[in-house]
């Protein structure tokens, strides 16, 4: 075999059209070696003569897309030193563009003996390894344009690539649960017809089922478990994970975008799969433990902000080259647009607290890719003040953690809750206003995919954990949720009509928020997972989304669960289009609340009403039992312009929201429109009211316990 010296740059296997160049880092190996495996489970060891600056390379001619290959570390293994390089592990590319197979848990994969953590454990793990690949990097992308969408249009759709899809009963069954079944009609089609721009995935990066979770005969569902920032997941892909993968991702990407629905990944930088210091050896830790770690004072063991067992750290300039990297190449060859950053404050802990200045975020911001593509952060962690909503850097947004909670709070009755809630729904100015964000930095939700889906928020007082088995110990225990009278299932029809009346009232309050929307996948079919709110280890029918049947006659013939499910559908997705329709519930500035110069208009762009019709007072915001508060959205007073710098007008709202336990009569302000047309009413079974009844000014509404309605003026 031709061996030539190669180059040090780009990391990982490149392939070029005649061989590939292999590049990986190590300052603490003393040699290493490309392990070129074969189909009969031999490998041919290749060692890497050349370094710059502790990169080992070399160029392979021949070396084909679909080589499978790994590495061997050869070097000190001193825990307490820090140093666990161990030849006898075949580690994976931390630039691999993509993982063929599974780990096979047992002794082999791990650096030490069970039981003697300071011994070295000279078994060979690669029988029981997945291997990197070497992939062709051409595609044909034809006429792909990334659709970005402006945050103020975003509708963002979290979901799980196979929760999704596995039970679409339109999809060929070969491709359930995959990257194809992204593309299919089907899919794209309802995602359309919802009227969401985005669709965020959950990890598609390389994850690794936990050693815990197979011997208890689960799975890391989720994927909060990466072990290659480069690779998308094989078992997400139909047809193959010899590189496969990498064309099945790329061809839903490019299906999506021809649909305008952007693609942003839920990314885990935070941390590895290879956990703390019992963990397996894998990758990171067999080639530069103490590069790619945050090691405490004893070098043996690991800090941990993550939960996980490990953090990386975040000082190292291979780590930041690494995240970057990886950044770039999803947004350049993957052609993604934007990620969501799971526990992002791990990000920003460049030493112990949490720093907005750190590295990471310099890097990002003067990064001419990644600086133009939406940025998330999930702004917590669990480490000492981990906490931080609004105090990530201007370019990034965050899932608003309070919007979550004031809105749970206000709708399930908790007193004193509605100053919170009205800057929540303004777009939290308190948080974001005061570094010169905007309403736009709030991405807005009520669920995720960590917690209780939108029924079982409305149908559980406590989690229901015991499948996961951990005697019900695991996921949070104070949700915010209340379950309407009855602990779960019930057919009482008075339980049930409240429970479907409290899910528009969240759908409704989060689509007529100001900031970006997010729904979490099956949400708008009232999906449940049974009580479970911390389903990361359930992939099956507790975790998948079961599509409703849509009738082929009446609809009266379906199933009352059936029924429930189209209403909620269709309630969703008019709430969703009432959003796009109408810029007043997108702004992209906070509101003043005065009337906007330069206009004849003297309403003020906002204005708070009491139920009878009278402007709030500082008082009337902190009586511990109000919880009900009509706003008026004036569309005349929008001072942000279009694009071409034109105005923009729209028609004007008044929201009207009863939080109460009983009904209550508000009177229609005057003096802001002589007649406003009902056109939501969550009290209604189908919530949109195209005929909704006509009021004027000082005339009383009636809105009944637990609703909100929405009342419109043209402009």
């Amino acid at each position: 075999m031709q061996v030539w010296p190669g180059q040090a740059y780009p990391l990982g296997a490149t392939y070029d059209g005649a061989g590939t160049n292999f590049a990986v880092f190590s300052e603490a190996a003393e040699r290493i070696e490309l392990c070129l495996l074969h189909g009969d489970g031999s490998e041919t060891a290749v060692e890497l003569k050349e370094t710059d600056a502790f990169v080992w390379h070399a160029y392979l001619p021949g070396v084909m897309p679909g080589q499978r290959y790994g590495f061997r570390a050869h070097g000190p293994y001193e825990p307490r030193r820090g140093l666990r390089c161990n030849s006898a592990k075949l580690l994976l590319d931390p630039y691999a563009k993509a993982v063929s197979g599974a780990v096979d848990w047992g002794e082999a994969v791990y650096g030490y003996p069970f039981g003697r953590p300071e011994k070295r454990n000279d078994m060979d793990s690669a029988p029981h390894m997945m291997t990197s690949v070497v992939v062709n990097p051409y595609f044909d992308w034809g006429d792909d344009r990334p659709p970005r969408t402006e945050y103020h249009r975003t509708v963002i759709y979290e979901a799980h690539v196979k929760g999704l899809t596995m039970c679409h009963p339109e999809l060929p069954e070969e491709i359930r649960g995959t990257y194809a079944a992204l593309a299919h009609p089907a899919v794209i089609g309802h995602l359309r017809e919802l009227g969401v721009t985005a669709i965020e995935l959950m990890p598609v990066h390389q994850f690794v089922q936990d050693h815990r979770l197979v011997d208890a005969g689960l799975v890391n569902y989720w994927g909060y478990n990466t072990i290659g920032f480069f690779a998308p997941h094989n078992a997400y892909a139909s047809w193959g994970d010899r590189g496969q993968q990498v064309l099945e991702f790329k061809t839903a990407v490019r299906a999506l975008h021809a649909a305008g629905i952007e693609v942003i990944l839920d990314v885990v930088y935070n941390h590895t799969a290879e956990g703390n210091h019992l963990g397996p050896t894998l990758s990171f830790r067999g080639l530069d433990n103490a590069s790619y770690y945050r090691l405490t004072d004893d070098p043996r063991y690991y800090m941990d902000t993550t939960g996980t067992g490990n953090s990386l750290l975040m000082r190292s300039p291979h780590v930041l080259q690494l995240i970057m990297d990886s950044l770039r190449y999803w947004v350049t060859e993957m052609r993604v647009d934007g990620f969501r950053f799971d526990l992002a404050a791990t990000l920003a802990r460049q030493f112990h607290e949490v720093d907005r200045l750190s590295s990471f975020f310099d890097l990002v911001q003067q990064d001419p890719v990644v600086s133009q593509v939406k940025l998330i952060a999930e702004p917590w962690d669990v480490g000492e003040g981990g906490y931080q909503v609004g105090n990530f850097p201007p370019l990034w947004t965050e899932w608003n953690g309070k919007f979550r909670d004031t809105v749970r709070d206000l709708w399930r009755g908790e007193p004193a809750t509605l100053a919170e809630f009205g800057s929540r729904l303004t777009g939290s100015s308190d948080l974001y206003q005061g570094d010169s964000r905007r309403p736009l930095a709030s991405v807005n939700f009520v669920t995720c995919h960590d917690g209780f889906t939108l029924h079982d928020l409305v149908a559980y007082n406590a989690k229901h954990n015991e499948a996961n088995g951990e005697d019900n110990r695991d996921g949070e225990s104070h949700n915010r949720s209340w379950n309407c009278g009855t602990e779960g299932p019930t057919d009482d029809p008075g339980i049930l009509a409240l429970r479907e009346r409290q899910m528009r009232n969240f759908i409704a309050t989060l689509m007529v928020s100001q900031g970006v929307p997010m729904l979490s996948h099956g949400d708008e079919f009232a999906r449940t997972q049974h009580g479970n709110n911390n389903a990361y280890c359930q992939d099956g029918e507790v975790s998948w989304v079961r599509w409703p049947r849509r009738p082929e006659g009446a609809e009266e013939d379906v199933d009352e669960e059936t029924a429930r499910a189209l209403r909620m559908l269709r309630f969703t997705r008019s709430l969703v289009w009432l959003r796009r329709d109408h810029p007043v519930f997108r702004r992209r500035r906070f509101f003043h609340g005065r009337p906007m110069q330069g206009t004849h208009d003297e309403l003020s762009d906002i204005a708070w009403f009491t139920p009878e019709g009278e402007e709030m007072r500082d008082g009337d915001w902190q009586v511990a039992h109000a919880r009900s508060l009509t706003v008026f959205l004036n569309g005349s007073a929008i001072s942000e312009p279009g694009p071409r710098g034109e105005p923009v007008t729209d028609d004007s709202f008044l929201l009207m929201f009863n939080a109460h336990d009983r009904p209550l009569d508000f009177t229609v302000p005057v003096d802001h429109g002589a007649q406003w047309q009902v056109v939501v009413d969550t009290a209604r079974p189908e919530g949109v009211a195209a005929d909704g009844p006509k009021v004027r000014a000082g005339e009383r509404l009636t809105l009944v316990d637990r609703s909100l309605a929405v009342l419109q003026r043209p402009g």
